[in-house]
């Protein structure tokens, strides 16, 4: 279901101006924004990083911002409206880049940058499923686009034990997967298991041990999402079409928020740059280490403290 106009006036109102964009002034150094130049954010959000991509590009860049969330999307509308024409926002997947751009005429494109964290307002809205904080106990939905595909509950009370394991295990990087699919198994027998408040106490009551200062189902919610969204696979999918996009000297900027992200943009930009047997290189790796936020902006943005950063330019 669209949200609706009050809904997105409430997230304009109240979680605009909490929402902080990662690496900000890293992000204009790698992607190097400039007057008449063509950009892309593959998911644009609510258009914070957008923004800062459309003030440095004055007065005749434009840019392209998808997202497969709705809300965002009308949120980012409104942030982008002093813009006009030079913006054109699209509510698909970012795997579909290559199809949005060649109906656009955008290509060749000056640069793509994707930050592939989620939004603070789909953290903080319940209704939304993303988070296990008992405050925040809502629907286990998890779906970054909520007009569409399966929700969490759907998933895990489809698949078999083995399978969902192998989810918590592949996606949440979680040693006691096998323990936690099981107390999800068994307390479906009971009943749905179709809130996030429910699905955390299982997770919890499952682990043998916590880690300090981590909740205990943040690795179960990650896998769960990661599946629901098939994230791991639209990153490949992005990555396969993107050179291809971009003109000489143009420059993709990723954002990645754990290990399974940035292994996949890691060894994909390895291979294209040549490297482990890549063939020819198509492009130039530009930065030598991972870029990580500053002190400052991590206690600013405590949700920016896993945020890695990795650019390359197009030969």
């Amino acid at each position: 279901m669209a949200p609706t106009a009050d809904e997105v006036n409430a997230v304009s109102r109240h979680e605009t101006g909490r929402h902080l964009p990662v690496l900000p002034e890293e992000v204009l150094t790698w992607l190097d924004p400039k007057p008449g130049g063509r950009y892309c954010d593959v998911t644009v959000g609510m258009g914070g990083h957008a923004r800062l991509v459309l003030e440095r590009s004055s007065p005749d860049g434009k840019l392209v911002g998808m997202d497969r969330d709705p809300s965002a999307l009308e949120v980012a509308r409104a942030l982008l409206e002093p813009f006009g024409d030079r913006v054109t926002l699209v509510h698909t997947r970012f795997s579909q880049v290559r199809e949005v751009l060649d109906r656009l005429g955008m290509v060749p494109i000056d640069g793509f940058l994707v930050d592939l964290g989620v939004s603070s307002p789909q953290l903080d809205r319940p209704e939304r499923g993303f988070s296990f904080r008992p405050e925040n106990d809502g629907p286990l939905d998890m779906r970054m686009d909520p007009t569409a595909g399966e929700t969490a509950a759907d998933l895990i009370a489809r698949v078999d034990e083995e399978e969902l394991a192998q989810v918590i295990r592949d996606y949440g990087e979680e040693r006691h997967a096998a323990r936690v699919a099981h107390a999800i198994v068994e307390a479906l027998r009971m009943g749905p298991v179709d809130t996030t408040g429910k699905l955390a106490a299982l997770v919890a009551r499952a682990l043998p041990r916590h880690e300090r200062g981590k909740n205990p189902a943040t690795r179960t919610f990650q896998a769960l999402r990661i599946a629901v969204n098939q994230e791991l696979d639209e990153l490949e999918k992005f990555l396969a079409v993107a050179t291809d996009c971009l003109r000489p000297g143009g420059r993709l900027c990723v954002i990645a928020f754990h290990s399974l992200e940035d292994r996949i943009v890691k060894r994909r930009l390895r291979t294209l740059a040549g490297r482990d047997g890549g063939g020819p290189a198509r492009l130039r790796i530009l930065t030598k280490h991972v870029v990580v936020p500053h002190n400052d902006e991590r206690v600013r943005n405590p949700r920016s403290r896993s945020a890695r950063l990795r650019a390359a330019e197009r030969l």
